[in-house]
């Protein structure tokens, strides 16, 4: 045996090491011994089966004790950078009793044994110090004060507590991973290890891994854990120095997950404490807060403590409560107004004084933070919206989601914020509120509450002081939308006056405000208000500078100031032409005048910009059922249905319906097909079974309205019915079935739609075969007198009561069916009627009024290319009325279409001659290009309904153009479209409007023209000519 000294060295291996050690061809010996730490008892803890086997594969990470020796060299060991010329600490030992001198000795032998600490010759040294833990024993902490105050600080990043817990949105599953002594995980840099010097009685030791209180290890360690799970971070794993956080969306990608980092960990010889560990739970304590799959709660521990916390008595124990409240202060609304108190007395210099406004703040705090909500996770893919608040001595907001609370802000006001007016407290509010989450509010767009009205036009402020000009610099970076909440509404807003406000924004507006101070006295409305104000009927006035208010809104007499008003509010440039409700509640929100919702109504209905660009709100006119018939296969209406697979030639049904039995045939035929072949169809098909029809209901297909057809049909007495152009509700009978076939087709082809033709009859028969909703009665029983046979019939039952009559009496049976059909379907008709009608109001047309026609764009595609086409034109006049429904208009010779519609379509034009609306006194101001007398005010498109057996006119002359009558103003729309009848109307116009203005005002007034351009704002509030 060899006489050299043998060595030996402490480490822990796995199978592959043992295998090739002893597969070497030299001389060695190896001697191992089991130990088993590495055995993990995991039936202690609440762990899915499927993370216990991980865990047990990955024990080997989860030692008792760290295995002894030196971390392996990873790339980032701890370096001391010490400042150039910077003296070394030499500092004494600390006195310490026999006992702590027993204690530090052993702990320091400890060290050494693990290989962490070496005895040293270091010119720099530092004492240590035992600190007491809860359970009785002892820690030996460095005092590196010295070394700290000479080192070159690192900036490498800590991470926020609050960006972390935002990755943790739509996670379900958690597992925590506590490193054991992390730091001691962690080499010192070779050559620097003197600068770690400590002192004791027994000598001086350096140390070999990175000790706590170092002024840069957070630096280094952080540093580590980023390089190491950098693959795995902001994707299913958050890092805070030697806690690591590992959140998925689902149990089995959390195994992947889990998987991956413990494998990772392995690798880089990182080991875990396991009993500080949690895994596969739904809800876990993590950096004080407890995360769970709803969202942050304040960890119920802290919550005791504060709970507990003793009346503090010096202002180090208010600190100290102040500083663990303001922890959770993102769930507290208005923390910083709620602890001022608190505040005040912590400053220096302050006189320590515990008084009822103390007392009442700290008692507050531990009840907010006790009833603290839950705060929910962002979801950076959803809307943010934002709320401010601003008190006497302090601002806050609030960041929600889905209504729900995201984080709570708070600020105390000092120095000249303090003085703001109410206003700049909202809007510094606001701005304070975007810096603080500008992380959250970037780049999406968000949405702002307020009840501060002035603030809804930010963007539309034009006089600015420099401190508002700052900040909306700031705010316009930010895609935000303003959303205005009244007081009641808004829980964020308070309720202070925003009179003066209002007065001074207006008057930005150039809206002439001071010239109706002087009218109040002589202004029939507000006369006599204005003089007994506050008294008795009139004590809801009352006047400020002049201004007569009527509960905080401005009373404004009568004259066309009121016009420019409407004006502004419907069609300016923050109010995007709404209708006459939102019009009237922008209105009444600053402003008084009797019958104001009457001026609204007129003014919203005559704006030609609404007209032209928005469709009608719901149809006009109420509705009209076709007369029912009296027995079957009499009146009948036909459609088609195209769009199918080409098979034999076929690609359309031809539907034929009977009105009064509701039985319909299913023709295959071609959509090539002229009329020729379709009355051959027909005749095949509906007339050799059921003979000649009274009338036929059909839409305006070129086939239908050809002259071979209608001469047939005039031939066979029989009376064809058109619905109006692009109007399918009035045939809405065989529009139902062809959505019932649709369907039916859908469900029997399934997958192979080559089939519909050859399947086709069977659809027909179950179709007839099916009770309908209607007669009660299946369509085959009521056209035949009896119930078809279906492979049900076959079975044993019960013979039925049409199968065992004889002839008279299944006449008899027959004739009740067929009043009971007519019965079921006069109620039927009569209820849908009625709930047509509900919203709806008859509106009738006679030959020569004037009208506003809707755009639909299948009738008028050219002319609603885009969204942004006009959904409207006119004004047109009536030239007949073919029914209730129904009317024909004259329409210029670039309309190249029917010139019949149905009454939905068409709205009256108010030609505005009502009196006494529009004064030019006192306050005379300019007109609106976009506020003309079209008619009634419509905000949405309508709902187009069915409306079965509707509007219904006559077969449509030959259209020929037809002169116009008397137009009473020029609008911007197709009264004609010739520039020469344009200039005679323009005169005509001129002429009108000048008689109106002398019937309307004694004040005398010369010609209309270019030489006085002045004289006549009021045309310009009232007319506009734009052709």
């Amino acid at each position: 045996m060899s006489s050299e000294p043998s060595s030996k060295s402490n480490f822990l291996v796995n199978s592959s090491d043992v295998r090739r050690s002893l597969c070497d061809s030299s001389c060695q010996v190896l001697l191992m011994v089991f130990k088993d730490v590495l055995t993990i008892d995991c039936e202690g803890k609440d762990i899915p089966e499927e993370i216990k086997a991980i865990i047990k594969r990955f024990q080997d990470v989860f030692p008792e004790e760290l295995p002894h020796g030196l971390p392996p060299i990873r790339g980032i060991e701890h370096q001391i950078d010490l400042i150039p010329g910077a003296q070394l600490p030499n500092r004494p030992a600390y006195r310490v009793n026999p006992t702590e001198a027993k204690e530090l000795e052993k702990q320091v032998g400890d060290l050494m044994k693990q290989g962490y600490v070496r005895e040293s010759l270091s010119p720099c040294a530092v004492p240590v110090l035992l600190v007491p833990k809860k359970d009785g024993s002892w820690r030996m902490c460095v005092d590196c004060r010295a070394v700290n105050n000479i080192t070159v600080k690192y900036r490498h990043p800590i991470p926020r507590l609050d960006d972390m817990l935002d990755e943790l949105d739509g996670a379900i599953i958690f597992t925590k991973i506590d490193l054991k002594s992390g730091y001691h995980q962690v080499r010192m840099k070779e050559g620097d290890e003197w600068k770690t010097a400590f002192k004791t009685k027994q000598g001086l030791y350096e140390w070999l891994v990175m000790p706590f209180g170092l002024s840069n290890a957070p630096s280094t360690f952080m540093r580590l854990m980023n390089h190491i799970l950098r693959p795995f971070i902001n994707k299913f794993v958050v890092v805070y120095f030697d806690d690591i956080l590992i959140y998925s969306r689902n149990l089995e990608d959390h195994l992947v997950h889990l998987e991956m980092v413990l494998a990772t960990l392995r690798e880089e010889k990182l080991y875990a404490n396991f009993k500080k560990c949690v895994f596969g739970t739904n809800e876990l304590v993590f950096l004080g807060f407890v995360v769970s799959e709803q969202g942050l709660r304040v960890d119920q521990e802290k919550i005791r403590a504060i709970e507990e916390w003793p009346t503090p008595t010096t202002v180090s124990q208010v600190r100290s409560f102040h500083g663990l409240a303001s922890f959770y202060r993102r769930f507290v609304k208005d923390f910083s107004t709620v602890a001022a108190p608190l505040t005040a007395i912590t400053k220096k210099n302050e006189e320590f004084t515990w008084g009822p406004n103390q007392e009442a703040s700290f008692q507050e705090l531990k009840k907010r933070l006790t009833q603290a909500p839950l705060l929910v996770l962002p979801n950076f893919e959803k809307t943010f919206e934002v709320e401010c608040d601003a008190s006497g001595i302090g601002i806050g907001a609030v960041l929600t989601q889905g209504g729900k609370p995201v984080a709570y802000f708070s600020e105390k006001l000092h120095g000249p914020t303090l003085n703001y007016p109410t206003y700049d407290k909202e809007l510094y509010a606001l701005v304070r509120a975007m810096e603080t989450w500008q992380h959250y509010l970037l780049p999406r767009e968000f949405v702002i509450h307020t009840d501060h009205e002035t603030l809804k036009h930010l963007r539309g402020q034009t006089n600015l002081k420099k401190r508002h000009a700052k900040w909306l610099e700031f705010i316009e970076a930010f895609p935000y939308v303003i959303k205005y909440k009244k007081g009641k509404e808004n829980v964020v807003a308070d309720a202070l006056s925003r009179r003066h406000v209002l007065i001074t924004t207006m008057e930005a507006r150039v809206l002439g405000f001071e010239g109706i101070k002087g009218v109040y006295q002589e202004d029939p409305e507000f006369g006599e208000s204005y003089r007994d104000h506050g008294k008795g009927i009139h004590s809801r006035f009352y006047i400020q500078d002049g201004f007569l208010f009527r509960d905080k809104r401005l009373c404004i007499p009568a004259g066309s100031i009121r016009t420019l008003l409407m004006q502004e509010s419907h069609g300016g440039g923050l109010t995007g032409h709404f209708g006459v409700t939102k019009t009237l509640e922008v209105l009444k929100e600053h402003f008084y005048w009797p019958k104001m919702k009457r001026m609204v109504e007129k003014f919203v209905g005559r704006c030609i910009t609404c007209r032209t660009a928005k469709a009608t709100p719901r149809p006009h006119g109420l509705y009209k059922p076709l007369p029912i018939p009296n027995a079957p296969w009499v009146d009948l209406s036909m459609d088609f249905l195209l769009g199918l697979p080409i098979q034999y030639r076929k690609d359309s049904i031809f539907v034929v319906v009977d009105r009064f039995s509701k039985m319909a045939h299913f023709i295959p035929c071609n959509k090539t097909s002229d009329a020729t072949a379709l009355a051959n169809l027909f005749f095949r098909e509906v007339v050799r079974l059921h003979g000649i029809p009274r009338s036929i209901v059909s839409d305006r297909d070129p086939k239908f309205l050809g002259h071979f057809w209608r001469t047939l049909w005039r031939k066979m007495g029989t009376k064809l019915l058109y619905s109006t152009a692009c109007h399918p509700q009035t045939d809405g009978q065989t529009e139902v079935v062809n959505r019932t076939l649709g369907a039916l087709i859908r469900t029997t082809v399934a997958s192979n739609p080559g089939t519909w033709l050859e399947l086709l009859p069977l659809m027909e028969f179950a179709y007839n075969q099916s009770v309908h909703s209607a007669t009660k009665k299946s369509p085959f029983e009521v056209a035949y007198g009896f119930k078809p046979l279906t492979p049900a019939s076959l079975l044993p039952l019960p013979p039925n009561e049409l199968e065992c009559q004889d002839g008279l009496a299944k006449a008899e049976l027959i004739k009740k069916l067929h009043t009971e059909v007519r019965e079921n379907l006069e109620r039927r008709t009569e209820q849908y009627a009625r709930k047509a009608n509900q919203h709806r109001k008859a509106m009738i047309f006679k030959p020569g009024d004037w009208v506003w026609l809707h755009l639909r764009p299948e009738r008028f595609p050219q002319r609603r290319k885009d969204k942004l086409s006009p959904r409207g034109d006119g004004p047109f006049q009536v030239i007949e009325r073919i029914n209730d429904n129904a009317y024909r208009l004259e329409l210029p010779g670039t309309y190249n279409t029917s010139t019949s519609f149905n009454v939905s379509d068409l709205v009256p034009f108010d030609v505005g001659n009502d009196e006494g609306v529009l004064r030019s006194e006192p306050s005379q101001g300019g007109g609106d290009n976009e506020t003309q007398p079209t008619g009634q005010h419509t905000d949405n498109d309508p709902d187009e309904g069915r409306d079965e057996g509707r509007d219904m006119d006559q077969p449509e002359a030959t259209h020929e153009t037809r002169s116009a009558t008397k137009v009473p103003q020029i609008l911007p729309g197709a009264v004609t479209r010739s520039r020469g009848a344009a200039r005679n109307l323009r005169i005509k116009c001129n002429a009108f409007t000048e008689e109106f203005i002398r019937s309307h005002d004694p004040r005398p007034y010369g010609p209309i023209g270019p030489d006085h351009p002045d004289d006549h704002e009021l045309v310009r509030t009232v007319f506009t000519i734009t052709r």
